[in-house]
C-alpha cells in the first residue's frame, strides 16, 4: 500500500472581537488543523470603514484631523488585540504556520476576496446568531460567505450558555 501524503491546506480563519470569533478559531484548532500538518492557518481580521454620516442639510460632518486620527488609532488598538488574542490561540501549533492579515472595508466583501486571493482550501468563521429582523436589516456576514466563496464554507454556532436554564 502506497504512502499517502498528506496535501498541505490554506485555511482561512475570520476573527473579530465577539465571541463567536473566538469559539470558532477554537474549533477549528481542535477539529479541522490536524497535528503536525503542514497547514497554513491564516487569520483575518476586517477593519471597518470609517463611516461619516451626513448632516440633515447634506453638508456632512467635519471631524479634525486629531479625532480622525484618534479613531485609527483606535481601529489598529482593536485589530492588533484581536490578531494577539488569535495568534495565542494558535502558539502550540507545531508544523502548522500562522499568518496574520487586517485588511479594511466591508467585511463581507474582503473575507470572499481574501479566500480568492490566497487559494483557502476551506474559510471557517463564527456566526453571531442574529435575529430574522437583525439578519435582513444588517446582512449576514457568514451567509454572503457562504453563497460567494469558492471553497467550502465552515460556520461555527457558538452553543447557546445552560446556565440560564438552571
Amino acid at each position: 500500500m502506497a504512502d499517502v501524503v498528506e496535501k498541505e491546506r490554506r485555511i482561512l480563519v475570520a476573527v473579530d472581537e465577539g465571541e463567536e470569533s473566538t469559539h470558532a478559531l477554537s474549533w477549528c484548532l481542535k477539529n479541522v488543523i490536524s497535528e503536525n500538518s503542514k497547514d497554513t492557518l491564516s487569520l483575518l481580521y476586517v477593519k471597518p470603514v470609517r463611516v461619516v454620516y451626513p448632516a440633515p442639510d447634506g453638508t456632512g460632518y467635519l471631524f479634525s484631523s486629531d479625532i480622525l486620527a484618534a479613531m485609527d488609532k483606535y481601529g489598529t488598538d482593536v485589530a492588533d488585540r484581536v490578531m494577539e488574542k488569535a495568534k495565542r490561540m494558535c502558539k502550540d501549533l507545531n508544523d502548522v504556520k500562522v499568518e496574520t492579515r487586517v485588511e479594511q472595508g466591508d467585511p463581507r466583501d474582503v473575507i470572499c476576496q481574501m479566500a480568492e486571493e490566497e487559494g483557502a482550501d476551506a474559510l471557517v468563521m463564527g456566526s453571531h446568531g442574529h435575529g430574522l429582523i437583525k439578519r435582513a436589516l444588517l446582512g449576514s456576514v457568514s451567509n454572503h460567505c457562504a453563497q460567494n466563496v469558492k471553497c467550502p464554507v465552515l460556520i461555527v454556532k457558538k452553543p447557546k450558555s445552560t446556565a440560564a436554564n438552571i
